[in-house]
């Protein structure tokens, strides 16, 4: 079997026998004949099981040694498992230092068949700690990037403005939310704030495209299965409520679901139970829904495609995201925003909008919103044989705003800054700060502008 084991007793022919044995059988055996290097061999050669005398000292029989040692490789590396070496009228030390997390022990003289026994499960036991270790690592990591990620809603435009002050007053409640608004406006990224702004934020947000789930895994996706509840159901499955229980559940275009999809959805959400398939047992659950939709579902009620039950289930709060052409100088943000990213990524800094582009961008009607931004700005950015990004670098259709009056650069900052002293209810610092300039530029531009 594959596996570092470690043979650490004074005693040469114990040491010896036991490698004789142990080599027969794992990968690599590594012995000491005290435990004054023991730490740094269990770092060197990643050990994964150690064999450990309770005694090394001559004419010193307590058991101390052993206990001290084990204690200093628990708190190197819990993982490994730790079998003591005893002799028979020790028993009682030995059944200490079990209960101080050693795996297991053995007596002199042992039996080679409970020993190997033993080893072998004292190795199984590390490779499952090992595997739960590292998924605890990964969710951790998750959960940090989560946590840590940075506010992506980028925007100053008074419509925004009043979106994000909707999120920060409902954010820290439970209601149920609704978001609408066109394709590729940021629902997803609203949904994401209000979960960093809840109580539940320590938890998981767990979003589900409902629009990409078939009719006949719809169950077994949202409510989970038991092992053999269908053909394809090899093992047991967590479905989507359970998984979300204590967070945020995300059902992104939920207006795509039938009719007899709504039904299932809406009696789980009434009973706040869910029963997996191929089980009789009810399962409770505890999330803060958030729905969203590019669909009116209003009139889709009034066709009788979505259930009016559900739609007032879902929508508590409705928050609708207003599409990009009517968030005239965000557009320009947004660019610089993702001109600076994809710069950074393909490494082609110091780019820069020409006059001529910051035009074009701003006369077009956006019909894909930021998601259409940001992938015209990428690709933009992917091509550029210069670092002045000028009108042709961007191959937009021929859907041009009509009668919009084309604000200049200046125009664009004034209102940036009247904007942002509104949000921050005239704190200077954090003005300055939020424009990315210091507060004597601030007052220079106040004045500039007359503000």
């Amino acid at each position: 079997m594959r596996g570092n084991i470690l043979i650490v007793d004074d005693n040469k022919s114990i040491r010896t026998a036991l490698e004789m044995m142990l080599q027969t059988e794992y990968s690599n055996v590594f012995c000491l004949k005290n435990p004054t290097s023991l730490l740094s061999t269990i770092q060197e050669y990643y050990i994964d099981v150690i064999l450990l005398d309770m005694n090394f000292a001559a004419g010193i029989n307590t058991g101390n040694e052993g206990l001290f040692w084990l204690n200093e490789i628990n708190k190197l590396d819990s993982s490994i498992s730790v079998i003591m070496i005893t002799a028979y009228g020790d028993v009682e030390l030995a059944v200490k230092a079990v209960k101080n997390g050693a795996f297991d022990f053995i007596l002199k003289p042992w039996d080679n068949s409970k020993l190997l026994s033993t080893v072998n499960a004292a190795l199984k036991l590390r490779k499952s700690n090992l595997e739960n270790s590292q998924l605890r690592s990964k969710t951790k990591r998750l959960e940090d990037e989560i946590m840590s990620r940075e506010k992506t809603f980028i925007g100053q435009s008074k419509q925004i403005l009043d979106v994000l002050k909707m999120v920060n007053k409902v954010a820290k409640t439970d209601v149920n939310v609704l978001i609408t608004g066109e394709n590729g406006t940021g629902k997803e990224l609203i949904a994401r704030e209000l979960h960093q702004l809840s109580k539940r934020n320590k938890k998981i947000l767990l979003n589900v495209d409902m629009g990409s789930i078939s009719e006949t895994l719809f169950e077994s996706e949202l409510f989970g299965h038991k092992k053999g509840a269908f053909t394809d159901a090899k093992e047991d499955r967590m479905g989507r409520f359970e998984m979300a229980n204590g967070g945020t559940l995300f059902l992104d275009e939920i207006g795509n679901l039938s009719m007899s999809l709504q039904a299932k959805i809406l009696a789980a959400l009434q009973n706040r139970t869910i029963t997996p398939l191929g089980s009789n047992k009810v399962i409770n659950f505890d999330v803060r829904l958030i729905a969203a939709t590019n669909k009116d579902l209003k009139k889709m009620i009034e066709s009788g495609s979505f259930r009016e039950d559900l739609f007032f289930r879902i929508n508590t709060i409705t928050i609708e995201l207003p599409p990009l052409r009517e968030r005239e100088y965000d557009i320009i943000l947004l660019a610089e925003f993702y001109l600076r990213k994809y710069a950074k990524k393909y490494e082609k800094e110091n780019l820069k909008l020409s006059q001529a582009a910051v035009n074009k961008l701003m006369k077009y009607n956006w019909p894909g919103n930021v998601r259409e931004l940001q992938h015209s700005i990428e690709k933009a950015v992917i091509l550029a044989t210069n670092n002045i990004l000028g009108p042709d670098n961007f191959s937009l259709q021929s859907n041009i705003k009509k009668n919009m009056n084309i604000k200049t650069i200046e125009e664009m900052e004034k209102d940036m800054i009247i904007a942002c002293i509104d949000k921050e209810k005239g704190n200077m610092s954090k003005v300055a700060k939020k424009l990315g300039i210091t507060r004597q530029t601030l007052y220079n531009k106040l004045k500039k502008y007359e503000l």
